[in-house]
């Protein structure tokens, strides 16, 4: 049976976004600190955050289900003013305080690099031309307004989902937490509640297209995160509203393109056009580039080589490969190769690799991602050492969160190297027979 569906209306969350900012300043947080929150998606964490956010305070928005030394290690590295831990409710009071009329900065989000390390995606402190146009940006790409009912069914620690829930609530509309992604749950929410918007990844389709839907109430319907097959795009097409699927290509640390239904149906497996107010090239080894605008910029957090690396002039990349042909549409020709992308999550091989390796009968690990009709890909690791398949997964489970755990485990005699030494990652699904 469906129980009620948390809504938060845009008026209440203003009032426990008033409240959110008071409880920071009585706890000696300003402008340009660091406050860390991992919890669920509750109307209490939407406020925090945009509450923060709309003082100049910078949420540290982390995954609640990290273990905890990893989460450790996040906090110390982000040297918050405040952690709320779990509870984003503590903060609220009584006392309210005057808000900006838009977010004075982004979340810092942490997103893995390419050695499968994590790095926070720092933006600052904007000023107030700036925050206006970061915010009427989205606002107006996706036409969010007071009739919107948005529908959560990503987690908020995750800077797509977040951004489509707050900036719902900036426009007027309401968003409704239906709690973890549950296909049946989700069916009947969409069908009962007739939201007019959504974020979502391929996986929540896949799954979404197996139930008995009423898709009718929906204008928007978003996804990204992941390379959609094109037979579940067609049918998504399908089933919703005319014109209403759209897709956008972009990362944690900036967007860069958006593909409307129309522009898919003419190109398909395209990601669209450069996103407004950007432009996309690529350079001699077929990476893409994006020139962006002054308020889209960013930094990783105490990473001046990495964020050095990162930007030529206006122009950023994150390492993706594609091109752009002469019509303006944008190809992905794939992501960088060690990159696993499962349920939209991204999973580097080499942070799965250094937890398993740390396990004293492991030899060596290598990790790789394999097609997965559900997910995506999911992530699987070959390993040689003296340790059954059992024994490591209990100890992955206690080290990585969920989405990095690997959902089998191969013991091998050896790992497939090239001549040079290095593991051939691309080449263990078929010594695996997978």
């Amino acid at each position: 049976m469906l129980t009620d569906v948390p809504v938060v209306r845009a008026a209440d969350s203003e009032v426990d976004q008033r409240r959110a900012a008071a409880g920071l300043v009585a706890r000696g947080v300003g402008r340009g600190d660091r406050v860390v929150v991992s919890a669920s998606a509750s109307p209490a964490l939407l406020a925090a955050v945009l509450g923060a956010l709309r003082t100049g305070v910078v949420p540290v928005v982390l995954d609640p289900a990290l273990p905890a030394g990893e989460r450790a290690e996040l906090v110390a590295d982000a040297d918050p003013a405040l952690d709320l831990g779990d509870d984003p409710a503590a903060v609220l009071g009584d006392a309210e305080t005057a808000l900006a009329p838009f977010p004075l900065a982004r979340p810092m989000h942490y997103t893995s690099g390419t050695t499968g390390r994590r790095k926070g995606v720092w933006s600052g402190v904007l000023g107030d031309d700036d925050a206006r146009a970061l915010a009427t940006e989205e606002i107006d790409l996706w036409g969010f307004g007071p009739a919107d009912r948005h529908l959560v069914l990503s987690p908020l620690h995750h800077s797509a989902p977040l951004r489509f829930a707050a900036h719902t609530l900036l426009a007027g509309g309401e968003v409704l937490l239906p709690g973890p992604f549950d296909a049946a749950r989700a069916a009947a929410v969409i069908t009962r509640e007739r939201p007019t918007t959504a974020f979502c990844v391929p996986t929540h389709l896949q799954r979404l297209l197996r139930e008995d839907v009423d898709w009718s109430s929906f204008r928007l319907l978003a996804h990204a995160g992941a390379p959609c097959p094109e037979p579940v795009k067609r049918a998504v097409v399908a089933a919703l509203p005319e014109g209403s699927v759209w897709e956008f290509y972009g990362s944690t640390e900036a967007q860069f393109a958006v593909c409307s239904t129309a522009d898919w149906l003419a190109h398909p497996g395209s990601v669209g056009r450069a996103r407004p107010g950007r432009t996309l090239s690529t350079d001699e080894r077929g990476q893409l580039w994006c020139a962006v605008p002054r308020w889209a910029r960013f930094e990783y957090w105490r990473a001046p080589d990495k964020t050095a690396a990162a930007w030529d002039g206006d122009r950023v990349t994150v390492g993706d490969l594609g091109r752009v042909d002469a019509d303006g549409v944008v190809w992905l020709d794939g992501r960088r190769e060690d990159l696993v992308i499962s349920g939209g999550v991204n999973v580097y091989p080499a942070e799965v690799e250094a937890v398993l390796d740390a396990h004293p009968a492991v030899v060596e690990s290598a990790v790789v991602g394999v097609p997965d009709e559900d997910w995506g890909q999911r992530v699987v690791a070959a390993y040689v050492g003296a340790v059954t398949a059992q024994e490591l997964g209990a100890w992955a489970r206690e080290r990585l969160a969920p989405a990095k755990r690997p959902k089998s485990l191969h013991p091998v005699g050896e790992l497939p190297r090239t001549s040079t030494g290095k593991v051939r990652r691309l080449d263990l699904p078929g010594v695996l027979g997978l």
